[in-house]
């Protein structure tokens, strides 16, 4: 157990003085960036899923017809 508490203490320590952290206006403006892109990858997605559910529904319509 003592090993595990030496682990996660040594690994704080390196977090808080060895990395590098972006500004506070820098990480704003890249969430801003990621949320936009997941809203846009999000709806590109519901997009191809809506098409191919149509395309197979006339596909099997088509077949039963």
């Amino acid at each position: 157990m003592a090993r595990i508490l030496n682990y996660i203490s040594e690994a704080f320590e390196e977090l808080k003085s060895n990395v590098t952290w972006p500004e506070w206006a820098e990480v704003q403006r890249l969430t801003i960036v990621v949320a936009v892109f997941s809203v846009l990858f999000a709806l590109a997605t519901w997009g191809v899923d809506e098409f191919f559910a149509k395309a197979l529904s006339n596909f099997f319509n088509w077949i039963k017809a």
